[in-house]
């Protein structure tokens, strides 16, 4: 029996889970949101929310500590100097998990696990995306006007042509 456990196995071995745990929580403090189903977001709630509130101490130990779990130093520099100075003043509930619905293939449901004062961040890069990919289109646009413009005049040249 599973009496007082309270972490979900995710159907895994102890060391694929902690290593699974270990990508979700380098990836959301990279990218500041992920998209990943429902349970695995519950679970790596809890576990980002640790490694923030141990980052908030600001020492070697508690450094070393979070370099044991997040390989990357970027992300783990990127911890210290930004995420902690902008989300240290809140006494904890640093993620948000929002439920999407389930996923076409095996109908997983999912979600999407994001810090929570980052919103700008993502917006900010919603935003560009949305720019680049008018500008995209409104260049597309004007090469189909500009061949439309050829072809009609390669067509007025050939009846003249013929006539």
């Amino acid at each position: 029996m599973r009496h007082g456990v309270h972490k979900k196995k995710l159907g895994r071995t102890s060391s694929h889970r902690a290593a699974l745990l270990n990508s979700l929580a380098t990836s959301l403090l990279k990218h500041k949101r992920i998209r990943t189903t429902l349970s695995k977001a519950k679970e790596a709630r809890s576990f980002v929310e640790a490694l923030i509130t141990k980052a908030k101490k600001n020492d070697l130990h508690a450094r070393r500590q979070i370099m044991s779990v997040i390989n990357d130093k970027e992300v783990v520099k990127e911890l210290f100097n930004e995420i902690v100075p902008k989300i240290g003043e809140r006494p904890g509930g640093y993620t948000r998990v929002v439920k999407l619905g389930n996923r076409i293939g095996d109908a997983a449901s999912m979600a999407i696990i994001e810090l929570v004062d980052y919103n700008d961040v993502i917006n900010a890069k919603a935003e560009e995306h949305k720019e680049k990919k008018e500008a995209k289109a409104k260049a597309k646009r004007e090469s189909e006007e500009k061949a439309s413009a050829e072809d009609a005049k390669i067509v007025e040249e050939s009846e003249v042509n013929s006539k």
